[in-house]
């Protein structure tokens, strides 16, 4: 079986646009899309997190609209990089998938959601709040200083944006880097400066709307956050799954906006409990 560091990465056409994915796990049961963060391509996903729910489901990662080496260009509101995502799902044959959103995928998750409900069977948000939420006009300070910070000490902005600056969340972060780097062949292209820019306007563009009706999500979701989460302050997580009629919530201690990856060994038994065995797959 492959794994998240050799799984090889395919394309399918959604309306003339070439969409990558990898695939992983058992197909023939619901699968597991993953939708992943702001300036993220394939290569950012864990391969804990990946190979983990895949020992138990059919996952399915992919490079949304102008992300990585999918083709167009990203548009900037999470409205369009939803739809995308459903067209992405029903290019694939599929009439109902799970699904796994991270930060920025956490937001479009929630807008697969409200735009085909039918097609969700759970969710797991990580790392994301609800449309709304406060504080969002921060997020360009915050990205920018984390970028700064890392120009000069020639690190990843992700060790200041995800980890805290303790001793547990720096050795966290290395240890997060060093499982990135594990797939050395067959890499995804990077983000570009248009993916990255479209991103961040539709991040801050959502933070200032008026907040979605979230109860009409009337499907089981997974709310993970950590308790020092510097871009989306897990009160906004708490918020979020106090709105949905059926939730569960989990708050990693020490950890920052990537506690997901920083307790890892946790989320990703928590995940499978949560969906449950595999069932049976339906395609179109």
């Amino acid at each position: 079986m492959s794994t998240w560091k050799t799984a090889p990465t395919k394309a399918i056409a959604v309306d003339g646009t070439p969409f990558a994915y990898r695939e992983l796990g058992e197909p023939g049961g619901v699968p597991v899309v993953f939708l992943h963060h702001f300036t993220a391509v394939l290569d950012d996903w864990d391969p804990r997190v990946l190979d983990g729910v895949a020992a138990q489901h059919h996952v399915i990662a992919f490079d949304n609209r102008g992300v990585g080496a999918t083709g167009g260009r990203v548009p900037a509101d999470i409205e369009r990089m939803g739809a995308d995502a459903i067209a992405f799902v029903r290019a694939l044959g599929y009439e109902q998938v799970d699904l796994i959103g991270f930060s920025l995928g956490g937001a479009v998750a929630q807008m697969v959601a409200l735009q085909a409900p039918d097609l969700v069977r759970r969710m797991v948000v990580a790392g994301s709040g609800p449309r709304g939420g406060g504080g969002i006009w921060k997020m360009p300070f915050i990205v920018g200083g984390a970028y700064t910070k890392a120009f000069l000490t020639r690190k990843d902005p992700r060790h200041f944006l995800f980890f805290p600056r303790t001793e547990a969340g720096k050795k966290a972060a290395s240890a997060y880097f060093e499982r990135l780097a594990e797939r050395t062949t067959g890499r995804d292209q990077p983000i570009s400066s248009q993916a990255r820019l479209a991103q961040l306007r539709a991040i801050t563009r959502a933070g200032l709307q008026p907040a979605d009706d979230l109860s009409r999500i009337k499907i089981p979701v997974f709310v993970a956050n950590g308790d020092k989460d510097l871009m989306v302050a897990s009160e906004h997580s708490k918020d979020m799954a106090a709105r949905l009629p059926d939730s569960r919530l989990r708050i990693y201690p020490d950890s920052g906006h990537g506690g997901v990856f920083q307790y890892h060994d946790e989320f990703v038994p928590q995940v499978l409990d949560f969906l449950g065995p595999a069932s049976t797959s339906t395609m179109s």
